[in-house]
């Protein structure tokens, strides 16, 4: 069952520092501190406590101060650590704040780092030897400061189990919606992007937003395209057929994708059928032949590596986590 259905909510604390992108935690805030009735759950699956290392924290430019918030001990009860990113990274953190990061993941708590909140994880010494992103603005100074660190610069969030970073402010709501895929499934994942009328997985990493310049004619949208096959995803659908639905050579097809998603037409084909794959399983389709026809994987065999190659688990290891309880009526 999804982790959603346990009795006590999922503790986030989010670790406001001097400095800290108030939009970060804005995100932190939205995508698990706020309840969500539309997803029928019985409780909120998650709870967000703030925490600071002084009772009057100025934000980014100095915004505003924020006040009345847990000191840094509220830190010692998260399940999940969240440190938001700060324009002076290059700038140590103080040593409160590093002891909590590091108390944090000697216990066990998941620790995520949004944009360059990355820099105070590998302060606090928990990325030597993982890999880990950051904004590609501070890539450089990341990896003179932090040599032990994989620094991976053109992906969108590292997911190394305990410990997530995500490379940009934006790119903060893409690793967040990850920690719902990966703690309640694809199914409530969606219907939170669908809230937030944001994508629900993005395919592209932050390669993408470098600065580079602007063509003279830039290519056009995707959107149409994309629609378009999701919606016919247990076809057989080709590389060759979607450069024919788009009037462009296959060639030009893969240019596109590249500029616009960071990824090729057939990865992207394989991770939206994987998507389909698992919310069929979360909806109750016990038949993997079925689930492999319906989402375009073709075979068991084929749906049982693809599934364990994208979410880690096995087809039986899915549903047993993200599955409907026995008896539950297989979902519209």
């Amino acid at each position: 069952m999804p982790q959603g259905s346990s009795q006590v909510p999922h503790r986030v604390v989010v670790i406001v520092d001097e400095g800290t992108n108030p939009f970060e935690v804005g995100v932190a805030t939205e995508l698990f501190g706020l309840p969500r009735p539309e997803l029928g759950l019985p409780r909120a699956p998650y709870e967000v406590t703030l925490a600071t290392p002084a009772p009057g924290v100025r934000m980014n430019h100095g915004f505003f101060t924020l006040t009345g918030v847990p000191g840094l001990d509220a830190a010692d009860a998260a399940d999940t650590l969240v440190v938001p990113g700060r324009p002076d990274n290059v700038v140590p953190r103080g040593p409160a704040v590093l002891d909590a990061i590091r108390r944090a993941h000697a216990r066990g708590a998941r620790v995520v780092s949004f944009c360059t909140g990355t820099f105070a994880l590998a302060e606090a010494g928990i990325l030597d030897g993982r890999r880990a992103t950051t904004h590609w603005m501070w890539a450089d100074a990341f990896r003179e400061l932090h040599p032990k660190v994989q620094l991976e610069p053109d992906v969108l969030f590292v997911d190394e189990g305990g410990v997530l970073t995500a490379a940009g402010s934006a790119a903060a709501l893409d690793l967040g919606l990850h920690i719902w895929r990966r703690d309640h499934g694809a199914e409530l994942a969606n219907a939170v992007s669908r809230r937030l009328v944001f994508a629900a997985h993005r395919d592209g990493g932050q390669r993408q937003f470098v600065e580079r310049p602007v063509p003279d004619v830039p290519d056009e949208s995707l959107g149409p395209l994309l629609a378009w096959a999701q919606e016919r995803l247990h076809e057989p659908l080709t590389v060759a057929g979607l450069a024919a639905r788009a009037a462009v050579s296959p060639a030009t097809l893969h240019r596109r994708f590249r500029a616009q998603l960071g990824t090729t037409p057939l990865a992207w084909l394989t991770g939206e059928r994987v998507a389909l794959a698992c919310r069929l399983i979360e909806r109750g389709e016990e038949r993997l032949d079925v689930v492999a026809a319906r989402s375009g994987l073709g075979t068991a065999a084929n749906l049982r590596a693809r599934l364990r190659s994208g979410t880690g688990l096995s087809p039986s290891a899915y549903r047993r986590r993200f599955g409907p309880a026995p008896g539950e009526a297989l979902k519209p």
